[in-house]
Parts: C-alpha cells; structure tokens; sequence
C-alpha cells in the first residue's frame, strides 16, 4: 500500500485521536469525538506533506498527534525509526528536539512577558548545556537566519508586526535543530501580503537545513506551490493522497473535486469555465459520522455502498491513493 523502498523519515499507521463526551453527575462515558479516526501516511527527509481540509476536519488535531502533545487513542508514530507514540517522561523529552512546530497564532503562541531573545533560547535552556555566551550567540544566529535584526532580541512581541512575531516562532522552533517540523497553518493569521514572504522563508530554511515538513493549511493555492505530495482530511479520515500535480490536475475523489473547484482562478476571464461543484448540507458531527463512508452525506455522485460500506484506502496510481467506492 505504501512505498517500501525508500524508508521514511515519519511513518504513521492507523491515526487515532477520540476525545471522550462525558455526561450526567456520575461524569459517565456517552460517546466520543473522532477527531482523527484512523489515518496513515509517510513524510520522507527533506519533503513537504501538505494537509488540507475545511476547517474542523482534524488537520491541527492530527499535527499535534503527530508530535505526541496530544495522548493518542491508538496508532503508531513512527518518527526516525522510533515509535513515538509509545514514549513517555524522559524518553519522549529526549525526543522532542527532533520535532517542533510553529502555530498558527503567532501572537497567542508568544509569551508577551519575555524578551524576544528569552523567547528563542527557552528550547536551549531547557535541552542544551550551554553558557549564556554560547545561548546569545545562537539566539543571533537564529535572528539572522529569519530575517531579524539582532538588536531586537530585548524587545517584546507586542512591538512588532504579525509576520516578525511569526519569524519570532520560528526561530523558536529551529533553535534546536529539528529534523521534522508541523507547520500549523503558518500563514492563516497573516496579511495576504506578508504571507508570501513568510512562505519563502521556509522555503528558505528547507533548503538550508534540510528540513521536513508537514505543512497544514486551507489554502490550496498555497499548499501547491509549497508541497511535494498532499493529502486531503474529511472528517478525521484521508480521502485523497498524491503528489501535488496529479492531485491538481487529476483529482480523483469527489471531495478532493469540490474543494479545488473552489480556489479563485487568478485569471478572472477563464474563471467562468471553471465547473464549480456546491456541496449541500452540513458537515456531520465527528461525534456521530454517518455509516459508510464519511463523505456520503454530501457527495453528489453518492450511491447505496457509500452509504453502507466504509471505503478501503488503496492505491489508484503511482505514488497516488485514495479511498472511495467509486474510483475504479
């Protein structure tokens, strides 16, 4: 199902993350929200993973799984070979300077009492023995490799603008030299005009140092120009997962149709031959998903097995999967 030749440097099999509902004076167990019910998928050295979705779909739930700060209900996480979702105390610490993200809120996730150089060491004191000689001069170095003055290290975040305070973050999360980075809608909170840039930085940094990314985003335009391969999440499940051209052009999943119908076309006059696809009705409740296939309820070339039998996630070309009873 998946490729085995080249072995990867994050291997996740079987994805779970249920939050439990509890109810009544005995705070007894009634149910569970699927937020990520099953999923699996690879990220190799040095690749972009996009994950896309509409907002609720557990994309953010599942990044966070992926860095074990979220208990998961069940699954593996495998990252450089190690089971991550079996570590606990000392050994998933140990582990952590290896995998880091940078959040959506750039302005939430900074902590507006300490000095923006306070904010990039915090990773070194923590997991480094180093002098604070040694500390100031990686904390400048970070600086320079975001594209931020040095002599704003003794400033707080409410002094600068949305896409520095972001810069800020991820500087944070290179300080420690990770391997593999979940970039958490980067880009979400920030001025169109900014976005671009804060795009090419990782970029940027990619190229320097190697980098592995997980880039989740509802930008599709974006997810495009950033991502090698992508994947599409309905509901807490994969629906679609190929590399970024065949998924663009050659789209197989009705869902994975929907969404790109939607993304504006930059040229207005060619705009109007693009098929829009609506779909009706309401996302279901991750908390009671509908029998069969999750998408059934929506889908506009739905027939009686999507409603009763769950789609098998299977491969539909190269390097391309999908799970849906209508692909041949």
């Amino acid at each position: 199902m998946f490729d085995d030749k080249k072995t990867p440097l994050l291997r996740v099999r079987n994805l779970k993350m249920h939050f439990p509902i509890y109810r009544g004076l005995m705070k007894k167990q009634v149910g569970a929200v699927k937020a990520v019910d099953g999923i699996s998928f690879d990220i190799f050295e040095g690749e972009t993973l996009g994950l896309v979705g509409e907002s609720g779909c557990g994309k953010s739930t599942a990044g966070r799984c992926v860095l074990r700060l979220y208990e998961v209900t069940d699954g593996s996480i495998e990252l450089d070979g190690q089971n991550i979702a079996e570590l606990s105390g000392k050994e998933l610490r140990a582990k952590r300077p290896e995998m880091q993200m940078i959040f959506q809120d750039p302005q939430a996730s900074l902590n507006p009492r300490m000095t923006v150089g306070s904010i990039i060491s915090e990773p070194l004191v923590e997991h480094r023995k180093m002098t604070k000689v040694e500390r100031s001069a990686r904390v400048d170095e970070l600086m320079d490799a975001v594209g931020l003055a040095r002599r704003y290290a003794d400033r707080y975040p409410h002094e600068f603008s949305g896409g520095q305070r972001q810069r800020i973050g991820i500087a944070r999360a290179l300080a420690l030299n990770p391997k593999f980075i979940v970039c958490d809608e980067p880009i979400a909170a920030l001025d169109v005009s900014i976005q671009a840039q804060v795009v090419n930085l990782l970029e940027d940094l990619q190229e320097k140092y190697g980098l592995t990314y997980l880039f989740i985003s509802h930008d599709l335009s974006m997810v495009r120009h950033l991502a090698s391969r992508v994947a599409v999440m309905y509901l807490g499940k994969l629906v679609e997962l190929g590399p970024s051209e065949t998924l663009y052009t050659a789209a197989q999943h009705p869902y994975t149709q929907a969404l790109l119908s939607a993304v504006p076309h930059p040229d207005p006059a060619k705009a109007g031959n693009i098929n829009r696809i609506i779909l009706e009705g309401d996302v279901p409740s991750p908390s009671n998903p509908p029998q069969g296939c999750n998408f059934c309820t929506r889908c506009p070339r739905a027939i009686d097995i999507c409603h009763q039998d769950e789609p098998e996630w299977r491969q539909i070309g190269e390097d391309h999967f999908a799970a849906c009873h209508l692909i041949e």
